[in-house]
């Protein structure tokens, strides 16, 4: 069973030759590496190079595109009829492919979705030992912890495994989706043709947590924006959870506050209860990071991270709807 691991890049030198490296050094090395590289202007086609001199299961193009053209072509170029893909800025455990690989031994298994540990800045513990506290409460938000792995998870292109059958009727990742929420609609798309996923929890890679506030709301802006811009209102297994109606429900939680505060200058027993609701939500997110990571820090964080989200949700969906 040949494997082709596919990846695309954009501006990632600090992190690309980990990722060759960890690749390289598989228990199950992969028959070839297809790089994208989506036109970087830093020293990352470069390094590429030097290491496709140094290793002939490389190969790599570069073509400005999307995100999602970039894992096209990269399938496209590749010659197995298994793919694997993870992304650029992630660090594959040395058995990631082996494991991610195992299920499609069976016939009736189309797509393998295979788990991240989240680490701290630099990639070297997890998200429960030496990571700080704001990076601890990010994990929350961004990421899925190992409890909540389950029949329901549906894969990452962080740690992904499919047949090239499968890819080709689905109709490849939407390339009309410009860096973003390319993999939720490969998924939505996936289950709505009835193909067969298999979950593997010790097929595992490293994805660093964001390492400041700024670049943590941001990206909770643009996974926000993708999800409105992917139109995907129900989603098959989870039902009413679908990212865009949590978006939604996060606008009538604010409305009813706004309400409230109206309400408050001629009703001042409107404002208690304002009030009352604003320490309910502020335990309420304190209590949610706090049980996953079991930092204080972390879950006071997680009240400031909280807010900020909810505003970082509503701005990326009304500018994904906006630019539909």
């Amino acid at each position: 069973m040949k494997v082709s691991v596919c990846i695309t890049v954009f501006n990632e030198e600090k992190s690309i030759s980990k990722l060759l490296s960890s690749l390289l050094g598989q228990s199950r090395i992969p028959d070839e590496i297809v790089i994208v590289d989506g036109g970087s202007s830093d020293k990352t086609v470069d390094i590429i190079r030097h290491w496709q001199k140094r290793n002939n299961k490389i190969k790599f193009l570069v073509e400005k595109c999307s995100r999602a053209k970039g894992r096209n072509l990269a399938v496209e170029l590749s010659k197995s009829d298994i793919i694997a893909m993870t992304d650029a800025g992630c660090i594959p455990k040395r058995d990631w492919l082996k494991n991610i690989v195992e299920p499609l031994k069976q016939k009736e298994i189309d797509i393998v979705a295979g788990f991240y540990e989240m680490t701290d800045i630099t990639g070297s513990y997890p998200v429960k030992t030496r990571v700080r506290p704001l990076q601890k409460s990010f994990s929350v938000f961004l990421g899925i912890h190992p409890e909540d792995f389950n029949i329901n998870f549906l894969p990452s292109t962080r740690s992904i495994a499919f047949r090239r059958r499968a890819w080709e009727k689905i109709g490849g990742f939407p390339e009309k989706l410009i860096d973003t929420a390319e993999d939720t609609v490969f998924n939505y798309r996936a289950i709505k043709e009835g193909l067969s996923f298999a979950r593997v929890k010790n097929a595992r890679v490293e994805w660093k947590m964001p390492t400041d506030f700024s670049e943590g709301i941001r990206k909770i802006f643009y996974y926000a924006k993708g999800d409105a811009k992917s139109g995907i209102w129900f989603y098959p297994l989870k039902g009413l959870v679908s990212h865009n109606i949590k978006a939604l429900s996060i606008f009538i939680r604010y409305l009813i506050g706004f309400f409230l505060l109206v309400l408050g200058f001629t009703k001042p027993m409107m404002l208690l209860v304002l009030f009352l609701l604003l320490i309910l939500c502020s335990f309420w997110s304190f209590r949610k990071v706090y049980i996953k990571v079991g930092d204080l820090r972390a879950g006071l964080w997680g009240v400031v991270v909280q807010f900020a989200s909810d505003f970082a949700v509503m701005s990326g969906f009304l500018s994904g709807v906006l630019g539909r």
